[in-house]
């Protein structure tokens, strides 16, 4: 049986390509578990600075594995408490992608629906093709898509969101860039290309500054304006404090490229 989560690496850029397109890519609870596990070995690794996740076949991914949840129905309970590890671990395995050290680009060659819409409106940023389209149809099998909701109303605008959870039709990309679930929009045969060259100009960044950043930028986003400034500054203050900063300056007056501190050797170092 092929591996379900195919793994490989280009310089600092990380892959993870889910392997499962003859279920469209389904979120098994397996497969689920095995992204929140690799997950967790990149963002130790410090030769990797940005992960791309990615998908084989048509589909990016169909979202939670209907068939396993319905086995799930037999048993005594009604499927209640495999329902409940699975929302748990899907929820779970979301937010290690925010938290995650390491910037994540969803490159979408396909359809994305449900939970799989969810999956790259998680990611800090996405690359679709074309041919790429995005649902949250829940709805129209009388199960409507309350964890996706989540992840999408945290991208999009409400109404736009509301009409999809509410409709459940499918959206092209250039709408879904249009909305803000997507950055950029490319002809299939430029995807891995654009997501690569995307991958690569994040990956020269200064992994520790990058670390920083992302963590600030979520932070941020739950608090009242005020706060968040006051929050922010702070961080730009310890970030003034970082050896990378202190390098990325003197190296930019100096006209020369800058040379960044690994980001395990970069935590709890500053200047003074």
């Amino acid at each position: 049986m092929d591996d379900i989560l195919l793994r490989s690496r280009t310089g600092a850029v990380a892959e993870m390509r889910l392997n499962r397109p003859a279920s469209g890519n389904a979120l098994s609870l397996e497969l689920i578990g095995r992204l929140r596990q690799t997950m967790d070995e990149l963002a130790t690794d410090d030769g990797i600075h940005v992960i791309v996740i990615a998908s084989e076949g048509h589909v990016f991914s169909a979202g939670h594995d209907l068939k396993e949840i319905n086995r799930a129905r037999t048993g005594p309970d009604g499927g209640r408490a495999f329902f409940e590890r699975a929302m748990e671990a899907c929820a779970d395995m979301m937010q290690a992608l925010v938290r995650c050290p390491k910037p994540v680009i969803a490159s979408v060659q396909g359809v994305a629906t449900a939970a799989g819409c969810q999956l790259v409106a998680s990611c800090d940023l996405a690359v679709a093709s074309t041919a790429a389209g995005f649902a949250t149809p829940g709805v129209n099998i009388g199960l409507f898509c309350s964890t996706p909701m989540v992840a999408l109303s945290r991208n999009v605008g409400r109404k736009p969101a509301m009409e999809m959870l509410l409709t459940g039709e499918t959206i092209s990309a250039e709408r879904a860039r249009t909305l803000g679930l997507v950055n950029r929009v490319v002809d299939p045969d430029r995807l891995a290309a654009a997501t690569a060259e995307l991958a690569g100009q994040i990956a020269a960044k200064s992994p520790a500054t990058l670390k920083i950043g992302k963590e600030a930028f979520y932070r941020q986003l739950e608090m009242p304006l005020g706060e968040a400034y006051a929050h922010t500054a702070s961080v730009m203050v310890e970030n003034l404090l970082e050896r990378d900063s202190r390098e990325g300056i003197e190296a930019f007056i100096a006209k020369r490229a800058p040379v960044w501190q690994p980001l395990q050797e970069a935590a709890g170092t500053n200047t003074k």
